[in-house]
């Protein structure tokens, strides 16, 4: 059966034979490319049209990267947008100023973050607003006065002690006689840290009982979701 088509392949093979591409070809003549290619099997590109053919396939690629990096990152941010609107939404339902709340929030953090074995409460982070959000909370919650807050500061060998205890006093609001002396890891020596990270810095009150609550919390909480099973 005779193409429906072949009153153009002249024209096809003959823009093909001049070094355009069967894409190009294919836009100019809305021909099938797999019809197309049957058309040009016995045509025969000079190294040279076969260079340039390679180098517009090249920009091809890379301009088709850019634009799928471009609708990506255009897509993220309307995900990031539409999750940052349905997290206030939450939150605008949320009475902050109950201390039940608060104390729900610190349990679970402690269940993930906090030391268990410990003589008292405490927990260590890298990041200063999980930091500030757990003493803010010892002292809302449990009205733990600043005084009896302590914190305990764990660097990389060439990170400087006296330099991070003045960042971190000065992050948490935490005075810096409040500090204690910095554990060093020698074991990171001749190794470089990055700028942005500050070390550890552990957070700590001597209260047992705090520790004991946030966790009979945290369990108890897991076990009545568990309990009441899924909806629908």
């Amino acid at each position: 059966m005779e193409s429906r088509w072949v009153d153009l392949k002249s024209k096809a093979i003959a823009m093909r034979k001049d070094g355009a591409s069967i894409r190009d070809v294919e836009k100019c003549f809305a021909i099938p490319r797999s019809t197309l290619s049957g058309w040009f099997k016995s045509v025969t590109l000079s190294q040279q049209q076969k260079k340039i053919l390679q180098k517009k396939q090249d920009r091809s690629l890379v301009l088709a990267r850019e634009k799928a990096v471009i609708w990506h990152n255009t897509q993220k941010s309307e995900r990031l947008a539409q999750a940052l609107s349905a997290a206030t939404e939450t939150l605008n339902m949320l009475d902050a100023t109950k201390t039940e709340i608060i104390e729900l929030a610190l349990a679970f953090l402690y269940l993930g973050e906090g030391a268990k074995k410990a003589i008292g409460t405490s927990l260590g982070n890298s990041d200063p607003a999980i930091l500030k959000f757990f003493i803010s909370g010892l002292q809302r919650a449990y009205r733990v006065p600043l005084k009896d807050i302590k914190c305990e500061l764990h660097l990389r060998a060439d990170q400087d002690p006296t330099t991070l205890k003045k960042y971190w006093s000065k992050t948490l609001g935490i005075p810096l006689r409040n500090f204690g002396a910095a554990v060093v890891d020698i074991r990171t020596k001749g190794s470089v840290t990055y700028p942005h990270y500050k070390g550890v810095c552990v957070v700590r009150c001597s209260r047992v009982a705090i520790q004991r609550k946030l966790l009979y919390i945290a369990k108890g909480f897991c076990e009545q979701i568990a309990n009441t099973g899924a909806r629908g």
